[in-house]
Order: structure tokens, then sequence, then C-alpha cells
């Protein structure tokens, strides 16, 4: 049987490079050809047939298909019948009225227009600070259903724990208000991203928010002055953790999350921080990896993040028309940017003081002082005790001063220092002995999340 077949598929194979040869020489008798040679393969094929499976042996199945017939009709007027509802959000604006806000979220209704002007709690809608989250359910017309306003937490403890959130339903006696204060929960993210021309241009284009951008630059700020070393292709990834009320992040100042810990790779050189929070005594703060604490006595700016317009050095007085010695730094930024203190300490003046116009000094120990000059406002007064990061006042343009900027000053024992030089060469908090192995098992963990966070993708921003 074998021989047969052999022979059988070597008549095949001589045929086809006949017919081959044949088409060359003669293509007109090609469809003859083609003919004949299908009529011997039916041949061939029925006489080998038998060597196949019987079709009575072969598994039979039965396939079943339904056919259901749609009713268009019903499913229109069904679809007719149901009532459309509208959901949309946006945040307050300082200009906005109870009108032209609802307005801009889609609705048209005068009755809850006047329920935001007169209800004691619909007021607070539109009062004070903008950047309200708002949130409202509206019929096809415009009617509205509900509105939810989300805003920071009033008590100055619930900051960083918790959300305010304000219902306001239609029910069938007219509207209703109800304000509350909700948990906030957390994500924990991941980013990274390259610097082309600034640090908040690339985590921009990361989409890693402001606030961590500018926690990131604070708790490496002793190793990277982030106002003179910054360098085009610095890398950096970022674990970082995030705030949401009612799933939503927030953005709102004093709940922006937390870096839990970053790398920067500046000038080819990596410097990294982990937040660690000694279970033993409750305290945190950042550290590098081999345990050194980020956080000295001193930040190395009052800005948490701005433009050095003039340094600690010889200048041309832009007022005094004359060469003179610049004993502080100045910071050009907007009227009204926030201005912390660097360290610990007591405020020893608050007020107006001659060419400083509104100016803040604050001891710290070891006879240290620091001046904050040209303030729009000040936030603190004479004796309080301040904690470094705290906000003590606003930059401004008063007294001397061509613009709004904030001169910055660092005196030792009197004497007028480099605020960075001092910075760099401040005390430390040391790790406590008895928290290196929990300290040892984070660290090892982050870096794996840093390797993930790099893997992620590269933010690349700015101009050339």
């Amino acid at each position: 049987m074998t021989d047969w077949i052999q022979e059988l598929k070597l008549g095949f194979i001589g045929a086809a490079q006949r017919t081959e040869t044949f088409a060359a020489k003669h293509p007109r008798a090609l469809t003859g050809t083609v003919v004949g040679l299908l009529s011997g393969f039916a041949v061939t094929a029925f006489g080998i047939a038998p060597l196949s499976p019987d079709a009575a042996d072969l598994p039979r199945q039965v396939i079943t298909e339904s056919v259901v017939n749609i009713d268009l009709e019903a499913q229109l007027a069904a679809l007719a019948a149901h009532e459309l509802e509208l959901t949309r959000n946006d945040l307050t604006r300082g200009s906005d009225t109870a009108d032209s806000l609802l307005r801009r979220l889609g609705a048209f209704d005068p009755q809850a227009a006047a329920f935001l002007r007169t209800d004691a709690l619909g007021k607070r809608v539109l009062q004070g600070r903008p950047g309200k989250r708002v949130q409202v359910l509206a019929d096809a017309s415009g009617r509205v259903e509900s509105l939810i306003v989300r805003f920071p937490a009033e008590r100055a403890e619930q900051a960083n724990t918790h959300f305010s959130r304000l219902s306001i339903k239609r029910g069938e006696q007219g509207f209703s208000s109800q304000l509350e204060a909700v948990p906030l929960r957390t994500q924990v993210k991941l980013g990274s991203g390259s610097v082309r021309s600034s640090l908040f241009a690339a985590t921009d284009e990361a989409g890693i928010p402001d606030a961590i951008a500018t926690q990131m630059a604070d708790m490496l700020s002793g190793d990277i002055d982030f106002h003179r070393d910054l360098r085009k292709g610095d890398r950096f990834s970022v674990v970082y953790e995030t705030l949401t009320a009612d799933g939503e992040p927030i953005t709102w100042d004093g709940s922006a999350g937390r870096v839990l810990a970053a790398e920067f790779v500046n000038n080819g050189r990596a410097y990294s921080a982990v937040w660690f929070k000694d279970s033993a005594s409750g305290k945190g703060s950042f550290y590098s990896f081999d345990g050194q604490n980020k956080r000295r006595a001193f930040l190395a700016s009052p800005m948490e993040f701005s433009r050095v317009t003039s340094g600690f050095a010889m200048r041309f007085h832009p007022i005094l028309q004359k060469w003179r010695a610049h004993l502080g730094t100045d910071f050009g930024a907007p009227t009204g940017t926030p201005v912390r203190t660097v360290g610990d300490g007591a405020v020893e003046f608050a007020g107006w003081q001659n060419g400083f116009g509104n100016v803040v000094h604050i001891r710290h120990a070891g006879d240290r002082t620091t001046v904050y000059a040209h303030l729009s406002r000040i936030d603190v007064k004479k004796g309080q005790r301040v904690e470094q990061g705290q906000r003590v006042g606003a930059v401004g343009a008063t007294g001397w001063a061509t613009g709004p900027h904030l001169h910055f000053e660092f005196r030792v024992n009197g004497q007028h220092q480099d605020p960075r030089l001092i910075a760099k060469a401040s005390e430390s908090i040391p790790l406590p002995a008895t928290a290196r192995a929990q300290f040892g098992e984070l660290v090892a963990s982050i870096k794996t999340q840093l390797t993930v966070a790099e893997s992620i993708g590269t933010g690349v921003s700015g101009a050339d």
C-alpha cells in the first residue's frame, strides 16, 4: 500500500511540472489542460475515497438558531418615557453669581439660584475662596435636582484629614441643605519625568501636581539648589500620595498629599529620599536611603518655589543707583505668593520698618535671625511661636521696592550670612538606632516602586 501511495505522489509532481512547461509554450491551450487535470484528479480522488472515514462514523452536531423579533416601536416609546438626567462638574470662580454658576453647569433654574442666594448654607457655595468643586444633577430641561459642593474642611485640625461636603437637594417641599465633614481617602501614585526647561514644566508634563513637585524640591533642597543647579536632561522618579474627596483628586491648599519617596538625577548624580515615620516616637521626616535625615534646621528657601532675582553679592541698587553689597536674597514672585519661615522660632518683629515696608523678623536658636521684607500682608504677630514651613506673610512690593518680590536675610550674631550656605550647613536630626530595621524594610520596598515609576515613562517638557 505504501509503494502505491508514493507512486501516486510522484505522478502528481510530474503532471504539475509538465503543466508548467506546457503553459509557457502554449498559453492558449492552458484552459483545456486545466480542465483535463481537474477531471483526472476527480477520478483519482474517487479512487482513494475508501481510505477516508465513513460519514456515518463521524460525530454529529445539531446547531439550533433562534430568531428574535425586535419591537422597535416599543423600544422607542420606552426611551421617550425615560427621564434624562445630566451631571456636570466645575470649580467656582471669584466672579461667579448664583445664576452664572448654574448657567455654566448647564442648569437653568431660577428657584435653585434663589436658594443659593438666600439659604444660610446655600450662600456658602460662593462665599469665601473660589475653587470649590461643584457637581450638579439636572433633568433635560435644566431643572436642578441636586448640587454637591466639596471644599476644604473648615476646622484647622481637619485640614489634612477631612473635607467639607455641602449637599443641596430638591424635595417635595423645595430645596434643603446639609453640611458635613467627610474623611479624605488616599491613593498612592507613581510618576517620572525629564527636565528640559524647568522642574514645574516637567512635572506638569508627567501629570504630577505642583504641590508634589514643591515637596520634592524641598526634600532634596539640601542636595540640589533648584534655583541654580537644575540642568537640561535631569531625571526624576517619584512615589506620592494623593488625597481624594468622594473619589475625586483634590487640589486645594493644605490637602495635596505627600511625597513618599523620590529619586532625582542632577547633572549625572543621583539623590534620593524617602518619608519615614518612627513608630516609637510618632515623628516623621525625609531620609536618604542610607538613613541620613533630609530635614535640616533651616530650609534653603522661604518660598516653595520661585526665581532668585538677586543673590547674596555686590549689586547695582535699583533705587539708590549705586553699587553696594546685597546682604540678602531676592525672590521674584507675584503679589500674594505665600512666604514661609525657614526654621522654628519666635516672631521678634512684625510690622512696618522703613525701606523694608511690611517685614517679619524671626528669632531662631543659636542667636540666628531671619528677615522677610516687602510683604503685601503679615500673617503672624510679635511673640508668636512658628514652625518650619509655616506661613508668615505674602509677597508684595511695600517699602523700597520696584516690583513684587521677597527680600530675605539670614543673620548670625547680627552678621549677615549667605542663606544658601547656612541651610546646607545646618544640623539635622539622625535616624534613631531602634528604627533602623524598620527603615531598611521600607527602603527595600521603595526602591522597587521607584524602579517601576521610572519604567512607566518619562515626561519631557519645556522648550529647548
